[in-house]
């Protein structure tokens, strides 16, 4: 299937950085199909539109230079289904802009086109939120915006943290003591003064070590996982850099967990995912744009993770191809 179309939905930010930008997973997807003969192209939520009762795309084609990527600066202009798979990868946060650019492929055929992850049920599943799907793996946690709920939960944890619904990489998280005169203050800026829902989590002592990164593809848990350790004077990952990663290979424990929620989510239509554990527990599920840390596994590992991964996800989106995938 080497005339098979690939659509890659990306970040505004990634679509400015797109060449050499190797801390971002969508890179070393591009990159390998590239490599395999595919066809890919790429696109962000802007150039998504709605014609004659169809989804469109105004698209760059993706290309292949010596050890990198690039595009072509001419933008095409087409229906969605004209690809065989979408690869829907913006991050949060999930606003009104992010959800009107899902709600355009619910005018796709799905027949014609494979969507991974699918945009309709990425709008349907929130990330912090819905670890309520499995509360046997999640902390104890509650999702409201009163108050007086989250005083009364803070009361009976000693410790806690607060995180909006629709953001990533650790923005407006924050721990909240109940001996702490700034707890009231906090509560109020995150809810935005009881007008919008938080989750607020019970605190896990092991966060004091990091939080570990468990990929999913399909039904698949890889073996090899990362520990996010806490930036300087922060009590979270905060900064992508290797002094921040470790080396941390599952328990039996973990992939038992993982397994158990990669069927669901198999099942949602969220087959990439990027589970966040402490403790054994799941703090959260990401299916946005999850990062699969390529770079930092393959220095950890000594290995070329990608090429470990990548018939995984041609598998995944029905892709079969005849040539080795090489380095």
């Amino acid at each position: 299937m080497l005339n098979t179309k690939i659509l890659f939905v990306i970040d505004e930010l990634e679509y400015k950085w797109f060449e050499d930008n190797k801390l971002v997973t969508n890179f070393w997807f591009i990159k390998e199909f590239l490599k395999s003969g595919l066809h890919v192209d790429i696109t962000t939520k802007r150039n998504l539109f709605i014609a004659n009762a169809k989804g469109w795309c105004k698209s760059n084609e993706a290309q292949l230079i010596p050890n990198n990527i690039t595009y072509k600066k001419e933008q095409n202009c087409q229906p969605i289904e004209n690809y065989n798979v979408v690869f829907f990868r913006p991050d949060p946060p999930v606003d009104i802009d992010y959800i009107n650019a899902c709600n355009v492929f619910e005018f796709v055929d799905r027949n014609k086109t494979k969507l991974i992850n699918d945009p309709i049920a990425i709008k349907n599943f929130n990330e912090k939120m819905h670890v309520n799907l499995f509360p046997q793996f999640a902390p104890r946690n509650i999702v409201t915006s009163s108050k007086e709920q989250i005083i009364d939960f803070i009361n009976n944890t000693e410790k806690a943290i607060i995180k909006p619904l629709n953001r990533c990489f650790g923005s407006g998280v924050f721990i909240l003591n109940k001996s702490d005169a700034n707890t009231s203050s906090i509560i109020s800026a995150a809810t935005e003064n009881e007008k919008t829902l938080v989750m607020v989590q019970e605190y896990l002592k092991g966060a004091i070590n990091g939080d570990k990164r468990i990929l999913i593809i399909g039904e698949k848990v890889m073996e090899e996982s990362v520990k996010k350790l806490p930036a300087p004077n922060d009590f979270k990952f905060a900064e992508h850099s290797d002094k921040f990663f470790e080396k941390s290979p599952l328990t039996q424990e973990e992939k038992t967990v993982a397994q158990a929620i990669a069927k669901k989510l198999n099942q949602l239509g969220l087959p990439l995912a990027g589970l966040d554990m402490i403790d054994s527990k799941v703090i959260e599920i990401n299916i946005t744009s999850p990062c699969y840390f390529i770079k930092e596994i393959n220095n950890l590992y000594n290995t070329n993770f990608e090429n470990k991964i990548i018939p995984e996800i041609l598998s995944l989106a029905g892709i079969e191809i005849k040539q080795t995938i090489t380095v």
